[in-house]
């Protein structure tokens, strides 16, 4: 029998910025080691269907793309596949070239073949050469006249080690028009639905989107593979803890695919990481790339790991990212050929299978942050890895226009990473995870953030208090954090304001930092900048004409830890550009949390042993889910 590994695909829109993501009608030349295009001719309208495409005489079209390169080396590295077929269906004099690369992407030509009339051109492939990295692709040059290109397919003999089907968990909140945006494109492909056994919405949102006027379409549209739960809001652990319980119940699901909300999917996407994980050796966790939604050729995430002196999370080649494929597109990007192996996948879609969670249990009751990262630690600590799989990816909201770490999810920052670095860091005490901690704390201090500051430090009594605090705050920490801001005027956004600053001389001025790279202190100068700016912030009150009006703007960018220190006073610009925030030096509140910070951090470090002891030892519990059952059905508020 023979089963399809990877259909060749063309973009679901005619978005022009998809276009290099999917295939590659452009000349491209290397100046100065530089990818750079020569010629820009992207013809959208050739496109005839997701499927086919006219490709224009005297063309070449390359299928090395993102979504479109067949990623060899992890075939060969995580299954047991070595023999591939590649078929290509023409119609019209054209000539066929098939390429691999290696882990270094260098490339080479594997064979040539010259068609005509409606051909269908197979080339047996053998995956034995890709141990480091490596894809293989095939272009196709129209000769003399215009060529249909039909359709292409990448398919195996060998019989999959599994065969289940996955449910799909997909957890919202108040994102009602990305979720039937999701549903659409599922009901448009019945080649993903043949891989699905449900679809589990977990609505835990009051803008139900099962009350949106399109609903009642796409519902009967799917059927009884849609099913819609409603729960309170128990963040993004409480509902993919859902979705994997309610798919424990369906024996015909081997798998999970757990997708975020505020997303765009390529279809194809989901049914490669089913058959992916259907032909994995071992129970694989088969996780997705991500790409920004805003900005639709940028890569923002691939392959994470979490570095273990500082139990930090960060993606392999992270000073690489985002990697723009309208820039430089998979050929021209060495980089990417390689095979990077990760220590766990973000959320946003990560295929589970249903084994691994038996054996293992569900998500921590961590409401959002850090449940993806635990959950896949756990997972290889059981010997289960995960695979961050290239050409299985979406478009997700990226963090580009937040700041997460200064809003009412810094609680949620530093409580989980500290929990999950007692469930699994081997390094005594955490490695530099505490000191790298009371930096973070500092650094906010400085820079007058004293609300992330103060969700940090509940962060770390929590965390002291014990284990049973996470689910028992399950529901309710968020709302707690986002109570404690009105406590604090940097939380208010100004939109518009016309906030006046004032300079040393007294006179009213709008004033804008100029950004340097390279006044950063480092080593001794940055020692000596944090001592004499902590001594000045506790022994100095700030000017009472700084109180009044900020004396210097700003951009998000310039706003950093070692330049806003400097002033009493500051009117800083938004992540997202919507307004502007205050931050206003509070001598009193510095001195406080300072001591706290010194005080928390000191006894995390002695009790460290004994925390993580008692952490590991109530794991089972946290994660269970007859422990999470009782949370549904108890329907905490």
């Amino acid at each position: 029998m023979t089963h399809v590994l990877q259909n060749a695909i063309f973009p679901l829109d005619r978005d022009p910025d998809l276009l290099p993501l999917y295939v590659d009608p452009e000349t491209w030349s290397v100046i100065d080691e530089e990818p750079v295009r020569v010629s820009s001719r992207a013809q959208l309208g050739n496109i005839l269907s997701r499927s086919s495409a006219r490709i224009v005489a005297g063309r070449r079209v390359s299928f090395g793309t993102y979504f479109n390169a067949f990623p060899a080396s992890y075939w060969q590295h995580w299954t047991s596949v070595r023999n591939v077929t590649l078929t290509v269906r023409t119609t019209g004099p054209a000539t066929v070239l098939v390429y691999r690369s290696n882990g270094s992407g260098v490339r080479q030509r594997i064979e040539t073949r010259e068609v005509d009339g409606a051909s269908e051109s197979t080339f047996d492939l053998v995956l034995d050469q890709y141990s480091d990295g490596g894809f293989i692709w095939f272009d196709v040059v129209a000769d003399e006249k215009n060529v249909i290109f039909e359709g292409a397919e990448w398919t195996t003999e060998q019989e999959p080690v599994r065969e289940g089907k996955a449910s799909i968990g997909i957890t919202t909140f108040n994102k009602p028009d990305y979720c039937i945006w999701t549903l659409q494109n599922l009901a448009d492909s019945p080649e993903v639905l043949d891989v699905v056994d449900r679809i589990f919405l977990i609505d835990q949102g009051d803008r139900r989107v099962d009350g949106q006027p399109e609903y009642s379409d796409v519902a009967e549209r799917l059927g009884d593979t849609l099913q819609v739960i409603t729960q309170p809001n128990l963040g993004g652990s409480g509902g993919f803890a859902r979705a994997m319980s309610e798919t424990l119940a369906r024996p015909e699901s081997d798998f999970v695919q757990l997708l975020d909300d505020d997303v765009r999917i390529e279809p194809e996407s989901i049914r490669r990481s089913v058959v992916f994980g259907r032909y994995a050796s071992v129970p694989t966790i088969v996780g997705a790339h991500m790409f920004d939604l805003l900005d639709r050729p940028k890569l923002h995430a691939w392959a994470e790991v979490v570095d273990d002196v500082p139990f930090m999370w960060r993606a392999l080649y992270q000073e690489k990212l985002p990697h723009d494929f309208s820039v430089a597109n998979l050929r021209q990007t060495p980089m990417l050929h390689q095979r990077l192996d990760a220590d766990y996948n973000g959320w946003w879609m990560c295929l589970i299978p249903v084994s691994i969670i038996r054996e293992i249990g569900l998500p921590l009751p961590a409401f959002i942050k850090w449940d993806d990262a635990e959950f896949c630690l756990r997972a290889r600590s059981a010997g289960y890895p995960t695979v961050s799989m290239p050409g299985v990816a979406l478009w997700h909201v990226s963090w580009v226009g937040k700041d997460d770490s200064i809003d009412w999810q810094a609680y949620f920052h530093a409580r989980n990473r500290i929990v999950a670095g007692l469930l699994h860091s081997e390094v005594p005490n955490g490695g530099t995870l505490i000191r790298h901690s009371r930096r973070v704390d500092l650094k906010h201090l400085m820079m007058m953030q004293y609300y992330p500051v103060a969700l940090r430090h509940q962060a770390l009594r929590d965390v002291l208090s014990g284990p049973e605090h996470m689910r028992g705050n399950l529901a309710t920490a968020m709302p707690r954090a986002r109570a404690v801001a009105k406590d604090f005027p940097e939380t208010v956004v100004h939109r518009d304001s016309g906030v006046p600053m004032r300079s040393r001389r007294g006179r009213i001025v709008f004033k804008r930092a100029r950004r340097n790279e390279f006044d950063s202190p480092t080593g001794l100068r940055l020692r000596l900048f944090t001592a004499t700016t902590l001594l000045s912030h506790w022994l100095h009150k700030p000017r009472p004409e700084n109180l009044r009006q900020p004396e210097v703007e700003f951009g998000k960018g310039d706003a950093h830890w070692w330049r806003l220190p400097i002033y009493d006073s500051a009117l800083v610009n938004s992540a997202d550009g919507s307004g502007k925030n205050v931050y206003t030096r509070d001598r009193r509140r510095f001195r406080s949390m300072l001591v706290d910070s010194v005080r928390l951090h000191r006894r995390l470090r002695r009790e460290w042993p004994r925390l993580a002891a008692r952490y590991r030892s109530a794991g089972d519990e946290l994660t269970s889910e007859a422990a999470w059952r009782s949370t549904f059905e108890a329907g905490v508020r």
